[in-house]
């Protein structure tokens, strides 16, 4: 699919990126905020670049200190993989809510991150092989939702537009000429969410804190 081969190209460049300054990390033990970001296809594990940018951004903003935690999934070209993430978002979710209910949590990923993000947020899909979806209870704690380079866009449709539980909460960033998220050709545009749509989004999360 050419859909593919475009996110296969956008890992190659994205893996000659360089990593972002870390911003103060909150107390492992129920932060005040923590973003749970994807990364995107053939970043190392961990939030990735955009997700750094945007940690770091919030906390600039809000003078919070910002948890963090990166999806748990394979990041690969095997793009069916992304509901394994989507599992572990979820779960991590609600395992946050249980334990740490006054924590405010950020949901937000990049290109093939953002579709994970999407099957977690949402109205389940059968056949996806998501098997946690989010209670209602657990989405409440979910304070905002940031995409970056959505392939869900290109693909006919936002999937965050079934979203039961999200409506006012998510913010779908796509920069023009990206061919992800659009019908564009450019590969910089893919590339180029930090620091200009990074901070914007930052500025959306720190809104709804």
């Amino acid at each position: 699919m050419r859909l593919i081969g475009l996110m296969t190209a956008a890992a190659n460049a994205a893996a000659a990126l360089l990593a972002l300054p870390v911003a103060p990390k909150a107390s492992a033990a129920c932060p005040d905020v923590q973003v749970v970001f994807a990364r995107g296809t053939g970043e190392p594990p961990g939030v990735g670049r955009v997700g750094q940018a945007l940690v770091n951004s919030l906390h600039q903003q809000t003078g919070r200190a910002i948890a963090e935690y990166g999806v748990n999934y394979p990041a690969n070209d095997d793009f069916l993989a992304a509901t394994a993430g989507a599992n572990d978002a979820s779960d991590h979710v609600q395992q946050m809510a249980s334990t740490c209910p006054n924590t405010k949590l950020v949901l937000g990923g990049y290109s093939q991150g953002a579709a994970v993000i999407d099957i977690v947020t949402a109205a389940p899909l059968p056949g996806l092989g998501f098997s946690q979806p989010l209670p209602a209870e657990a989405a409440e704690h979910v304070a905002a939702v940031t995409l970056f380079g959505n392939p869900s866009g290109r693909a006919g449709g936002l999937m965050t537009a079934l979203s039961p539980h999200f409506a006012g909460k998510i913010l779908n960033l796509c920069n023009e000429g990206d061919p992800i998220c659009s019908g564009g050709n450019q590969w910089k545009a893919h590339m180029g969410y930090v620091p200009g749509l990074t901070n914007e989004a930052a500025s959306f999360v720190a809104s709804k804190l």
